[in-house]
């Protein structure tokens, strides 16, 4: 993605899938919007597909297998909605922002995320029932 001016964004709308092969093909013929390449995060249990629409992207999540958080949500929820990724330009002040808030962290410091992006999350008890996740972009190349 490239950048933004400075301020919150939204980057995606994560949704599981059970497979990749079958989601993307779906998107692609039903709604016009083919994917723009995958990822492969074996760290998370989770296999990517990036579906750009307008200026942010539908991410498609395919577990590697049951074990993980994807592979459980999977298992329980089904293909659903999983996040909202909110692109930040500095991931350290939008999570003390969302300390200071009194919001319950699902990471206290920011992790790598896919493509060389820095991520956390904050937990859904604490933001009406919906998974979020700060995105800071890595460096342009």
């Amino acid at each position: 993605m490239s950048r933004r001016p400075p301020g919150v964004w939204l980057r995606h709308l994560a949704l599981v899938v059970r497979s990749l092969d079958a989601a993307e093909p779906l998107y692609a013929r039903t709604l016009g919007l083919p994917s723009a390449g995958r990822a492969e995060l074996s760290g998370e249990g989770v296999r990517a597909s990036f579906v750009p629409v307008g200026g942010s992207q539908i991410e498609l999540l395919e577990p590697l297998g049951p074990q993980g958080a994807i592979g459980r949500f999977l298992a329980i929820r089904g293909e659903a909605i999983h996040h909202l990724a909110l692109e930040v330009t500095d991931l350290e002040a939008a999570l003390a922002r969302a300390r200071r808030a009194g919001l319950r962290l699902v990471d206290v410091a920011p992790r790598p995320g896919a493509h060389g992006t820095r991520i956390a999350f904050v937990h859904p008890r604490s933001t009406c029932g919906v998974l979020v996740e700060f995105v800071e972009p890595g460096p342009v190349k």
